[in-house]
């Protein structure tokens, strides 16, 4: 196959296919030379060239001007769009054009974030890019470095557990944390009690096997520890099992506020402390140029600071 494109394309000259291109738009030799800042007998030469190179006249004469043959018009069907894509490829690699893109965006999301982040995000995304779509993969912050490096996700919002190395991480925005419960199930008006935190059951999410955490080690430092029921690597179960069970979960405040009012939940900070957490958009290094994905970016940016 190499040998064949050599051989077929060495003595192309692309500027010919320019030539072609204007001339077929103008219908006019010396409208092509001010089009092109040249001077009528190189466009002369260069249709000469052309013809050779075609075995084919390309243009005739006419009282209307230069005519495309048969040959001509087919050859313009085919080289236009290819022409434009090679544009595309050689001077426009810093632009992005969301309404003319298609694209797909693979997001390296957690469960509570993706139900966070994705409502206030896609309803601009579809009317401002109609031919992107995004995909969500699921990232807890332990795994999100590994899936960037294996190119199975362009970008991640997560915790920044990872960002040494080829990946790079740019801090968002800071959150804390809400604990919820029923108020059917549990007869709680707040605000939260240390003794009503213990009294009752708890669910949780641990991304890891041992089931504790920042709210475990604070209690511990009391003398004191909750009684977890249910322990999950995702949020995804909480609403119902709070509307059915005599439970505290203690999520994002982002979700929070969403869940609070979705599913009459009572709402208040835990009893210990827990400190902020940071946001960050995180990405390989060789995608920091990348127009496309910048622009994503900005977006998830948007949607993040807009909640």
């Amino acid at each position: 196959m190499n040998k064949i494109i050599e051989n077929d394309f060495s003595r192309i000259d692309l500027n010919l296919l320019t030539v072609l291109m204007v001339l077929y738009r103008e219908g006019s030799v010396t409208r092509t030379a001010e089009v092109l800042h040249l001077g009528q007998p190189a466009i002369s030469g260069a249709l000469k060239r052309l013809r050779e190179m075609f075995d084919d006249p390309l243009f005739v004469r006419s009282a209307r001007g230069m005519l495309p043959t048969p040959r001509a018009q087919a050859l313009m069907t085919d080289l236009q769009p290819l022409m434009e894509n090679l544009h595309s490829a050689m001077f426009g690699a810093g632009e992005f054009v969301p309404a003319r893109a298609q694209q797909l965006f693979r997001i390296g999301l957690s469960d509570w974030s993706e139900h966070w982040l994705m409502p206030p995000l896609l309803p601009g995304l579809m009317q401002e890019a109609p031919g992107v779509s995004l995909q969500s993969i699921a990232a807890d912050p332990f795994q999100v470095r590994q899936l960037l490096e294996e190119e199975r996700i362009d970008v991640a919002v997560s915790v920044n557990k990872q960002s040494r190395g080829e990946v790079v991480s740019e801090p968002v925005m800071t959150m804390g944390v809400t604990t919820l419960w029923s108020p059917q199930q549990i007869p709680c008006r707040g605000p939260l009690s240390v003794s009503d935190f213990v009294a009752w059951e708890h669910v949780m999410v641990a991304y890891r096997e041992t089931g504790h955490g920042e709210i475990d080690r604070q209690l511990a430092s009391q003398g004191l520890a909750r009684r977890v029921r249910f322990a999950t690597q995702n949020f995804s179960t909480f609403p119902l099992l709070l509307t059915t069970l005599p439970l505290f979960a203690t999520v994002p405040q982002g979700l929070a506020q969403r869940w609070q009012a979705q599913y009459a939940l009572r709402a208040d900070a835990p009893p210990v402390a827990y400190p902020e957490f940071t946001l960050c958009i995180l990405r390989h290094k060789r995608r920091a140029q990348d127009p496309a994905l910048n622009w994503l970016v900005a977006k998830l940016k948007q949607a993040m600071r807009g909640q």
